[in-house]
């Protein structure tokens, strides 16, 4: 696959709205809005009917993001120790876009957010004092424990990041490699040809349904931010913890804080984003710098390996336990609720993944998303979760607070300096939340915009300004429920899209000319954008790849 060969990577055609893509949309927007105002209007039919459709979706397509989500982690790790593992995310001869440092810290940004501050405490507290249903613990036990810190590992660690793999490497091969837009439909053209995809239109109702799941995935991030900053404030200004928040507050959270955001998305100042980005990672190392100091600093040390061994002991298990024999609400509470929402945000993050790994291989893509976003994410779990579990075990009722986003607080509240550290996780999460939404603005107003890399930006502020509404809505509905529900409801059909996207990935890959090297002729770059079927001539016995770095040359 030579340069002069390879067609230069499409663009959106025209400026301003001309560039937006009028199907996409129009349909798109018209779905959510209307969605919208039948949460406002007809609130408890609306809340009765998502009732309705979850309980039929987990009841019958459980299996499908059980066995879909296990299926994303072995697909990823056998492309990276596989023959495929050394083929580039680039044109030939093209290095790395980024160094491995900035890359790797760029990575470990997108491992946190708004998800990481609302369960850091809440998830293996709960699990401490209400053990799943499919293990024998009694709670507050030990087993007890074991089992909080293995299943919170499990949903925060290798599955999640294996789900965002599969899209990002996918969408990352189709643009960086074989030259086509930036569209969750341009992998398609793998298995569906460049004619019906593109001409016949065939990749809309893929782009649309991307949109709207991106859209609730948002929302519901949105939603839990502005649940936790409401805590905090309530707590702040009346010294104690409410058990019915209500949802005044969070809702007026999210108005503030979505002036924030369209704000940001109007100003386009790159570098304003970028030093608050740079400061939310230096607040977070500061507050898990001081809660391991201040908190129980050898108990935490002995928790991460035993945490560890019961993670990697429990998760084949863990990865296969569906609900046949009980234990439905858990799931949906818990496990398949985290599938659809990873599986949510993937447009996004996907989109992000690829587009600062290019040039990088295979390998060093998927190991790369994999095992840094893991690690950051166990660490912050073993010293958040830690401290709270030890306090749990110690008599102080973490779990009893009545107010899910307030068990960040509670914890804080047992240490030094409460009102300093507090303001420091409102800080983090508003900013998570600004920069979160700002950028899952800008990929919905790409994917509205036939894969522009900047789009029209009255349509990302106009999407900024409907996910601040969706997440209202959510909240109005039924509140950390309704977050739940909905997003599992929007999540569900892109479970097929997922598998449809590895499915075009493999056929890519095996068309690429860097495995056709050891199978007969190389093809030109115009019959692999073809998708002209190749015939091997001969048998060719299998050999070793070479090995091409990260940009090797044909």
């Amino acid at each position: 696959m030579s340069n002069d060969a390879t067609k230069a990577l499409p663009t959106a055609s025209g400026k301003g709205w001309e560039s937006v893509d009028k199907v996409v949309f129009g349909v798109a927007a018209s779905i959510i809005v209307v969605l919208c105002v039948l949460g406002v209007v007809f609130t408890e039919q609306v809340g009765d009917g998502a009732a309705v459709a979850l309980s039929w979706i987990t009841t019958n397509l459980g299996w499908l993001f059980i066995l879909g989500s296990t299926g994303f982690v072995v697909f990823a790790i056998v492309l990276a120790f596989g023959r495929y593992g050394s083929i580039p995310l680039s044109r030939e001869g093209e290095k790395a876009e980024f160094s491995t440092l900035s890359w790797v810290s760029m990575m470990f940004s997108a491992g946190m957010g708004i998800g990481l501050m609302f369960f850091g405490v809440y998830e293996p507290v709960t699990h401490l004092e209400a053990p799943p249903p499919f293990v024998d613990a009694e709670p507050g036990s030990a087993e007890a424990a074991a089992t909080a810190m293995a299943y919170t590992f499990f949903h925060w660690g290798l599955h999640p990041w294996a789900i965002y793999s599969v899209v990002g490497l996918a969408l990352a091969y189709s643009t960086f490699r074989m030259g086509r837009g930036n569209l969750m439909s341009a992998p398609f053209q793998a298995i569906l040809g460049e004619d019906r995809i593109v001409r016949r239109g065939w990749g809309k109702p893929i782009d649309i349904l991307a949109i709207i799941c991106t859209k609730f995935g948002s929302a519901t991030s949105l939603g839990l931010g502005a649940l936790q900053i409401a805590a905090g404030i309530s707590l702040l200004a009346t010294g104690e913890f409410s058990d019915d928040p209500g949802t005044l507050l969070p809702i007026l959270v999210i108005c503030v804080l979505t002036v924030g955001v369209v704000f940001s998305a109007a100003s386009g100042v790159s570098k304003g984003i970028k030093w608050l980005s740079n400061t939310n990672m230096v607040l977070s190392a500061v507050l898990i710098t001081f809660v391991f100091v201040a908190g129980p600093t050898v108990f935490i040390l002995d928790l991460l390996p035993e945490s560890i061994g019961a993670y990697f002991s429990t998760i084949i298990p863990m990865s296969f336990q569906s609900a046949v024999f009980g234990g439905g609400d858990w799931l949906a509470s818990w496990t398949i609720f985290y599938w659809a929402w990873w599986i949510s945000w993937t447009p996004f993050v996907g989109n992000f993944i690829a587009r600062i790994s290019r040039g990088r291989t295979i390998r060093e893509f998927v190991l790369g998303v994999l095992l840094v976003p893991t690690g950051v994410s166990m660490l912050w779990f073993t010293v958040f979760g830690g401290a709270g579990i030890n306090l749990q075990v110690n008599g102080v009722d973490i779990a009893g607070t009545g107010n899910e986003a307030a068990a960040f607080f509670a914890t804080l509240q047992q240490y030094p300096f409460f009102i300093g550290t507090s303001l420091i996780v409102m800080v983090l999460t508003a900013v998570f939340f600004v920069s979160g939404a700002d950028a899952g603005s800008l990929v919905l107003g790409t994917l509205s915009t036939r894969g522009s890399n900047h789009p029209w930006k009255p349509l990302v502020i106009l999407w900024a300004v409907l996910t601040g509404a969706v997440a209202a809505v959510l909240l109005f509905v039924g509140g950390l429920g309704a977050l739940q529900t909905f997003t599992i409801l929007a999540a569900s059909p892109f479970v097929i899209i997922m598998i449809g996207l590895c499915v075009s990935l493999y056929v890519d890959l095996r068309r690429d000319p860097l495995r056709r090297r050891r199978l007969g002729p190389v093809r030109s770059a115009t019959e692999v954008q073809a998708n002209v079927p190749f015939t091997r001539p001969v048998e060719v016995q299998e050999g070793p790849d070479p090995d091409v770095g990260t940009a090797g040359s044909a």
